[in-house]
């Protein structure tokens, strides 16, 4: 019987992958199937807890992993990740930045400025400072690929009452195009995915009604959420070498809810 730490067949075989906002949703998710894949993974979120649990679940898998909870607004918790990554394992080869908060909601013109500049840290700003120290790293060992979480929102379509997470998601992809565009020459790939629905703790923060779930679900043309593991498999086919030409996208995983009107 060939376990997870045995088998030299997975696709990021002898990778380092860091993943933020690890601690649940689809970057726990993302975690657990890059290490069942075969990286050496550095996970991350703000609670500690959740982080030490996942540690547990992907070495009793038979993976490799160590965490380090801290703020993604802190450009000192960026280099620490990347610091920890490089101690552990002795080089950075995928980072996934999916660290993200939908903010505060509600009609915009009574959105708060410090609501909004959260937004802005946590989902923009943090990404931004998470890529500047990956790639920095990537460089050094002949490039590497990083991937951000967008959305839909703001993208193809919008809600009200979402300008904060919108405007800060749909950043991330003008800031994957100047990103690859910039390091593409070393061998740095770097895109984003723009989920649909995926049932996560957030998505059932928002939609905590059977009606509200409802109406999403429909959104969609395959007419429900995401799991969460759904979402990891893309976010592997961009981290690995599948994906060796694609650089720069905003890659919808949206089970369709951008192109239906039914």
């Amino acid at each position: 019987m060939t376990t997870q730490h045995t088998d030299h067949h997975g696709r990021l075989q002898g990778k380092v992958a860091i993943v933020t906002g690890a601690s649940a949703g689809i970057g726990r998710a993302t975690a657990k199937l890059f290490a069942a894949e075969g990286a050496k993974v550095v996970v991350g979120a703000r609670r500690e807890a959740e982080l030490a649990s996942l540690v547990t679940e992907i070495k009793a898998a038979g993976g490799e992993a160590v965490a380090l909870a801290g703020d993604v607004r802190s450009e000192d918790y960026a280099r620490a990740l990347v610091a920890l990554a490089v101690k552990a394992y002795g080089r950075l080869d995928i980072a996934y930045n999916n660290a993200g908060v939908i903010g505060e909601a509600g009609p915009s013109t009574a959105v708060s400025e410090a609501g909004w500049n959260d937004a802005i840290a946590i989902n923009l700003t943090g990404s931004f400072l998470g890529a500047k120290h990956q790639i920095a790293e990537m460089v050094k060992h002949g490039g590497g690929s990083v991937i951000f979480t967008s959305t839909f929102v703001g993208h193809t379509v919008s809600f009200p009452g979402m300008a904060a997470y919108a405007a800060s998601k749909s950043g991330l992809i003008g800031l994957t195009q100047t990103l690859a565009a910039e390091f593409g020459p070393q061998n740095v790939r770097v895109n984003a995915i723009l989920p649909g629905a995926v049932e996560t703790e957030m998505y059932r923060a928002v939609n905590d009604t059977a009606e509200k779930a409802s109406f999403i679900n429909n959104l969609h043309a395959l007419k429900r959420a995401a799991q969460p593991d759904e979402l990891a498999r893309s976010v592997l086919y961009l981290a690995s070498d599948d994906a060796a030409f694609v650089t720069g996208t905003a890659s919808l995983v949206d089970g369709g809810l951008s192109i239906t009107r039914t």
